[in-house]
């Protein structure tokens, strides 16, 4: 885990830069945008983002994925569905790709730092973005 720690500060780095921007969102944590089989859509993992969400599920006391059969993401908490990891969350939900967050954010105000975050990809040897749920399982394996 110490080999990915400069890994995972640069990924956090892109998070905050991407917190300090002034944009118009509406996630109040409804987790709507978390029903991955309602909405079509999950979050992309560029390996980085892949290792930080993983470290951060290991925190949470989870060592392994679960296969939720409602479709929905499986960083959600059993019972209450909260996020497990909502302050290491992905871009892509930081983003909001979905309707009831705000709809997806322009790609030209957050483009540079998608190429931050593709950059630490072909640093760490990664081969571009995953699904969720295997780009963490993956990452798991890893750590």
């Amino acid at each position: 885990m110490k080999r990915h720690t400069k890994t995972v500060a640069e990924v956090r780095s892109v998070y905050a830069e991407l917190a300090s921007r002034p944009m118009d969102r509406n996630c109040q944590r409804r987790t709507d945008c978390c029903q991955f089989r309602l909405t079509g859509k999950v979050p992309q993992l560029t390996r980085g983002e892949a290792l930080l969400a993983a470290q951060a599920l290991r925190a949470s006391g989870r060592k392994s994925l679960p296969d939720p059969a409602d479709g929905a993401c499986p960083m959600l908490q059993t019972g209450t569905g909260k996020c497990l990891i909502y302050e290491s969350r992905p871009f892509g939900c930081r983003t909001h790709f979905c309707q009831p967050a705000g709809g997806p954010m322009e790609r030209s105000g957050i483009l540079d730092l998608i190429r931050r975050l593709e950059q630490i990809d072909v640093h760490m040897g990664g081969d571009g973005p995953h699904p969720l749920a295997s780009a963490v399982s993956r990452a798991l394996q890893e750590l």
